[in-house]
């Protein structure tokens, strides 16, 4: 099985958000141990340096930002917050296939959460083509906005360096952060959701340094509707 087969078959499956990650680790790990090896020190180190420790918590108010989505227009989160509780959610990218599958998971209840009065935006470092790019191939009809220079996850505490290892195989990958980010700082965010009121205040989080680890959906749905 190539490893975009194995991708596919973590979104065929019918299963917890988890379990399906899983199926593309294992994938990685089969077929590029040395990368996936790397992957396991990145997360050591920021797991070791308490990496987005300091993120905000339940409680808390949810910092403001005003950030262009994939259409150039710029959106606050008290804009958002008007129309209902919003599950603001960062992705590392397009390129990442664990932030594919957790787009596409949400997606998958997006009508459900609609149904709810909820709302979900995802937050990217990424050049708007690539996000939009990242949307379309998941089927989202929630807003993706662009985090330039990952200036707001920075203020939040998520924002981490990749590390020259794992630069480097990345690079090696074809995974070309300086041109999907307009920069070349190698950051990338922490993937992490946060689940606010519309008062703005934190009533759910989830924040793990593993990037291959993610809020279970059905946990995102359900807090969703706990803050309504």
């Amino acid at each position: 099985m190539t490893f975009e087969q194995a991708v596919q078959a973590a979104i065929d499956l019918d299963a917890p958000l988890s379990e399906r990650l899983a199926v593309i680790a294992a994938a990685i790990r089969r077929l590029d141990t040395s990368y996936a090896d790397a992957a396991d020190r990145m997360v050591m180190r920021l797991q070791d340096k308490g990496a987005g420790a300091t993120a905000p918590r339940p409680g808390d108010a949810m910092p403001a930002f005003l950030l262009p989505d994939e259409n150039g227009r710029l959106v606050s989160l008290a804009e958002v917050l008007a129309n209902g509780p919003v599950a603001i959610t960062f992705l590392r990218g397009h390129w990442c296939p664990f932030c594919r599958l957790n787009a596409i998971g949400i997606a998958e209840v997006q009508q459900e959460i609609a149904a709810i009065g909820g709302q979900v935006v995802a937050i990217t470092p990424e050049r708007r083509k690539f996000s939009t790019a990242l949307k379309s191939r998941v089927g989202a009809q929630f807003s993706f906005l662009t985090d330039m220079d990952n200036g707001y996850a920075l203020s939040l505490d998520l924002a981490i360096g990749v590390g020259a290892e794992m630069q480097q195989l990345l690079g090696a990958g074809g995974d070309d952060l300086p041109s999907y980010q307009d920069n070349a700082a190698w950051f990338l965010p922490i993937p992490a959701t946060f689940i606010v009121d519309t008062d703005g205040i934190i009533t759910a989080r989830y924040v793990d340094p593993d990037y291959q680890r993610r809020m279970e959906i059905d946990d995102l749905v359900a807090a969703l509707k706990r803050a309504r």
